[in-house]
């Protein structure tokens, strides 16, 4: 009994051995049992049924195409005429697989990889991306670059998304299909893949951003000038105007800064400009002349802006000014001045609308062509002991007040008398000329930048004034004469002398049948002259 149990198992490790050797042999040509190539099963396949199965797989291929706006399409392996290239390739993995451990490998599994080269028919290649609907001109839109939206009161500068549109770079998109292809890929992604044309600047571009910041950035500025009662913003709706973006960078239009500051000059500089002084005397006077009053340094002015915007905060005050005045209010003068009466030859000084001083004076003499000038000025500035000079003179004086070049108020110690007609033939050089006490209190009372008005008012002269024009109206038609040609002149000067006084005073002219005589007589005179020829 043990004896056959012996030749039964003799017999069964014979013939197991018979198939394992066998098997071994057949594996030597064949892949073992279990195995696949990329997934594909070729057990107990030959290299060149492996071949035939790759073949057969890459006929097959298909290439899906994921394309932008959900667009898909497919490239077949005949389209293109993909074949398998074999360089020995799957000898190679044959070569290396044991044969005689086939048992292993079958129960183990063999799972192979192989690096496939795919070959296509170049012509056909191209003729099928060619064809492709994402190709057709049709069907591609240009690409159009992120940018900066116009300004929005509610959200100021926003990003205008890139259109990254559909237009296809034809290279990108052949080099990555052939490159799918030879790895059999199933679907090739055309947007990670490189093979749209996008645009110069997308969605995320920093320097865009960066630009679109800067200019909320300038927006968010408000600027609000003090004009007394009155005020000026301005806010981004106005900022946005002069804001430009050119070559990617940030541009502020400084004519278009410097045009609003103007504007702003325009409307509040009061330098220059008439103003209207109710006098001492009752009667308001209309002041045309001198540079007293606001005004706008616009140079300085439009770089304090332009600071202001840049700095994205807001702010209140008042401009940049080159000279300043008293007052925003109807009079820029307010209610501290000088108010200089030369017709009276009278000053009066007020602060904070009191009077402090009033007093005659002797301003410039009006026979050698000195006289004093009319306007709105300021105060140049004050100082004590100081030597006045012109071409034929050196005056020191104790307090020196000037307001107009050269022209200002002074002590006047040297003159005994002040007011009157004095001026008309002893006068100044054009200063004011006042009594060492009253221009000591002046002094003492006004500052670098005081207002000082200076006018004519008819009808203000004093009694002495007038009596003492008239006086001299009668003396000039005394002096006429017996009228000849050579009359004319004088008769002339007595005219001009006697239309210039006042109504009021022209009755006390007891001569002046005399003076309308003499141009009787001159124009009868005159008018023989012309008939004779001479």
């Amino acid at each position: 009994m043990k004896k056959k149990i012996g030749i039964t198992a003799a017999v069964i490790l014979g013939i197991l051995a018979v198939c394992y050797i066998g098997f071994a042999v057949f594996f030597q040509s064949h892949f073992c049992f279990g195995t696949t190539i990329d997934g594909i099963k070729v057990g107990g396949c030959s290299t060149a049924k492996v071949e035939q199965l790759i073949e057969e797989e890459i006929g097959g291929y298909e290439l899906t195409l994921v394309e932008r706006e959900d667009q898909t399409e497919t490239i077949t392996a005949s389209q293109i005429g993909a074949a398998p290239v074999f360089h020995g390739e799957i000898e190679e993995l044959l070569a290396h697989q044991n044969a005689f451990a086939w048992p292993v490998i079958l129960f183990g599994k063999s799972a192979l990889e192989l690096e496939k080269t795919v070959a296509f028919d170049d012509t056909k290649f191209s003729g099928t991306i060619e064809a492709l609907s994402c190709m057709q001109e049709e069907n591609q839109r240009k690409p159009v670059d992120a940018s900066c939206s116009g300004y929005s009161a509610a959200d100021g500068y926003t990003l205008v998304p890139a259109d990254y549109g559909t237009t296809i770079d034809e290279t990108a998109l052949k080099n990555a299909v052939a490159e799918a292809v030879e790895g059999l890929e199933d679907t090739l992604d055309l947007e990670k893949s490189g093979c749209y044309v996008d645009p110069a600047v997308g969605d995320d571009d920093k320097d865009l951003l960066a630009v679109i910041d800067e200019l909320n950035q300038y927006v968010a500025s408000t600027v609000t000038y003090d004009f007394g009662d009155q005020k000026e913003v301005v806010d981004g709706s106005t900022i946005s105007e002069w804001l430009s973006v050119l070559d990617g960078e940030l541009e502020v239009d400084e004519e278009a800064v410097l045009d609003y500051v103007k504007g702003l000059a325009k409307t509040y500089n009061t330098a220059y400009k008439p103003k209207t002084l109710k006098t001492s005397y009752g009667p308001e006077v209309t002041i045309s002349n001198g540079a007293y009053g606001w005004k706008i340094d616009t140079e300085g002015e439009v770089a304090q802006l332009l600071e202001d915007i840049k700095s994205g905060k807001s702010v209140e005050r008042e401009p940049v000014y080159s000279q300043t005045a008293n007052s925003h209010g109807e009079n820029d003068y307010g209610n501290s001045y000088v108010e200089i009466n030369l017709t009276s030859q009278h000053l009066f000084v007020y602060k904070n609308g009191s009077l402090v001083v009033d007093s005659d004076f002797v301003s410039g003499n009006l026979s050698k062509g000195h006289g004093s000038p009319t306007g709105a000025f300021s105060v140049t500035y004050t100082t004590t002991d100081a030597v006045l000079r012109g071409e034929d003179y050196a005056t020191p004086v104790k307090y020196w007040m000037p307001f107009a070049g050269d022209v200002g108020m002074h002590d006047a110690s040297w003159r005994k008398s002040f007011g009157g007609n004095i001026y008309k033939t002893n006068g100044s050089h054009g200063c004011i000329n006042l009594p060492t006490s009253v221009a000591k209190t002046i002094y003492n009372t006004i500052e670098k930048g005081w207002p000082v008005l200076v006018y004519t008012l008819p009808g203000t002269e004093s009694a002495a004034q007038l009596q003492q024009d008239v006086q001299t109206v009668i003396d000039l038609i005394n002096s006429i004469g017996e009228v000849t040609a050579d009359s004319e002149t004088v008769i002339a000067s007595a005219r001009s002398q006697y239309d210039a006084l006042p109504d009021s005073t022209k009755a006390n002219v007891t001569n002046y049948d005399v003076l309308v005589a003499a141009e009787a007589s001159l124009a009868q005179i005159k008018a023989a002259g012309e008939q004779t020829g001479m």
